[in-house]
């Protein structure tokens, strides 16, 4: 017996309570056969004003992200999904091994992962060296992501954060912040340019600015949605969100 409408693969997805652009986007890529079911990890709408408040309230995410894949196993998936960036970067490629193996133990399921799917979605172009990123986070925050791309091997060239004052602001950073933040950290000895921090709603606007910048553009939902499709071995070629998804 088969998954009527998810005859392909069920996904676990895995995203805090605060956030309103995960389940949306995910579902905007979701091919047919396909379906993804979204647990709510339990999030305080915390007001982040300083690096110290950002991390611990990340940490508070980090805690709970055992009970929402406990409730989500509860829909026998195949394959789980975490929709939450900033702590899959948190301790280098070490601390990223360490989230995963936790989530496994737990589940006995797999799972993509946000810093992982963005290392694996940069070797999938090749030739990438050079990059920046862009996000919603605290400086502190922005300085695990470069950890973790920098031990990836990749050279941190450029960052910006917007230092967003709670989880829900993240979601109301429009189309000209986010062009505006590439443009910043963009220039010519930058191979690619990548946005995280999953409840930023970029991976809609990603194909037109690779259009306009004439390189590789990864919004962090579309590089990890794309890895759980790929590790599934689903391969269809689905447009509108850049070349990561409609050509890799």
């Amino acid at each position: 017996m088969i998954d009527i409408l998810g005859w392909r693969a069920l996904f676990g997805v895995l995203g805090p309570s605060t956030n309103t652009v995960v389940q949306p986007e995910f579902d905007l890529m979701r091919p047919e056969g396909v379906t993804n079911h979204y647990s709510r990890i339990f999030t305080p709408d915390a007001n982040a004003v300083s690096n110290d408040t950002f991390m611990n309230a990340t940490l508070v995410i980090a805690e709970n992200v055992l009970d929402a894949v406990d409730s989500v196993m509860t829909c026998s998936p195949d394959y789980l999904v975490m929709g939450m960036s900033a702590i899959t970067f948190y301790g280098g490629i070490e601390g990223a091994e360490n989230f995963k193996k936790g989530v496994k133990d737990r589940s006995g399921l797999s799972v993509s992962i946000g810093s992982e799917s963005t290392a694996k979605a940069l070797n999938a172009f090749g030739n990438i060296k050079n990059v920046a990123f862009f996000s919603p986070y605290f400086p502190a925050a922005n300085e695990q992501v470069r950890i973790y791309l920098e031990e990836s091997g990749f050279s941190v060239r450029n960052d910006l954060c917007l230092q967003c004052k709670s989880w829900t602001d993240i979601a109301k950073v429009d189309k000209d912040v986010m062009l505006s933040s590439l443009q910043k950290i963009d220039d010519e000895n930058i191979d690619a340019l990548i946005q995280v921090g999953t409840n930023l709603p970029m991976a809609s606007f990603a194909e037109e600015f690779e259009s306009s910048f004439q390189k590789p553009i990864i919004a962090i939902n579309t590089a990890t949605y794309w890895d759980a499709l790929r590790q599934n071995d689903i391969h269809d070629k689905v447009k509108g969100f850049g070349k990561l998804l409609s050509e890799y």
